[in-house]
């Protein structure tokens, strides 16, 4: 019999990677499965991945009403998941501006329903939430033949962008962003994220040959911006409510909104961006800045 060893209770790749530390491994593993699930979805068809962004929507919506009224589920949930799910149907059929009315009335018809449990208002927040960013990607990776790629940048740019930061801010450390919101993140953590997303651009319009270089490399340090302004207020709503993560559905992540919440507010720019220099062709929009 071996020895007791610590570091070996939980063994993660036949021990391998055992100098990598175990949640850390946990929350890579994860990233990778979802990146990969993610990259299939999209990849396959606007519709295979509408389906796959209101799963998550879903799942975002239950937590949403987990954290702002309690246990679950209860008929705001279940109106909220509905609204969700019309929005993806309508945005996937062509009808963008229905399903952003869709996420409107739901958002309505949630406050009202919550009004007793004192968090009307949060509630209808939370239907627009998570239904507006369903509406956003599906809508741009619906736009041939470059909704793809487009979708793409914005999940790239997120994803560098929380990695750089989680990188730089272990790293290098410094004064704190905004402790009172969260505790741990860094001003070198927001300025790495954005800088990485920034150099994202340009080596995405390398590798792909689409894109203006310039615009792409502005693009990503917008998005990296305001993918790291989404972090911050999700983990406001958590900290008001005095909860760390907003549940525990991802392997060393957290929840679902803890994992998405810059896809949240990038999504959403990037379809406004889209909407605001071509709203017929807002994929090449996005990617060419015209």
């Amino acid at each position: 019999m071996p020895a007791d060893n610590p570091d070996n209770q939980r063994p993660f790749l036949g021990g391998a990677l055992d100098f990598i530390p175990y949640e850390l491994r946990l929350r890579i593993a994860s990233g990778v499965a979802i990146g990969v699930v993610a990259f299939a979805m999209l990849y396959w068809s606007p519709a295979a991945f509408a389906v796959l962004t209101f799963l998550i929507a879903a799942a975002m919506s239950w937590e949403w009403g987990r954290i702002v009224r309690g246990e679950m589920p209860d008929r705001a949930l279940v109106v909220h998941i509905i609204a969700v799910f019309i929005a993806a149907v309508l945005v996937t059929n062509d009808m963008a501006g229905l399903s952003v009315l869709t996420a409107v009335v739901g958002a309505a018809v949630v406050a009202a329903l919550a009004i007793g449990s004192g968090r009307a208002r949060l509630s209808g927040a939370g239907v627009m939430y998570t239904a507006l960013p369903v509406v956003a990607l599906v809508w741009l990776r619906s736009d041939e033949p470059l909704g793809f790629l487009a979708t793409l940048f914005v999940l790239i740019a997120v994803a560098v962008t929380d990695i750089a930061a989680y990188v730089s801010g272990r790293t290098i450390g410094g004064p704190k962003l905004w402790p009172e919101i969260s505790p741990n993140k860094t001003w070198s953590g927001l300025l790495g994220g954005i800088t990485a997303a920034g150099f994202a651009g340009l080596l995405f319009s390398f590798f792909t040959g689409s894109g203006t270089p310039l615009w792409l490399a502005g693009l990503g340090l917008a998005t990296g911006l305001v993918a790291q302004c989404g972090d911050l207020a999700e983990s406001a709503l958590k900290r008001h409510f005095g909860l760390k993560d907003s549940g525990g559905l991802i392997p060393g992540h957290g929840g679902f909104m803890d994992r998405m919440d810059g896809i949240v507010t990038a999504s959403v720019l990037a379809a406004l961006i889209g909407l605001a220099i071509d709203a017929y062709a807002p994929a090449r929009a996005l990617l060419y800045g015209s």
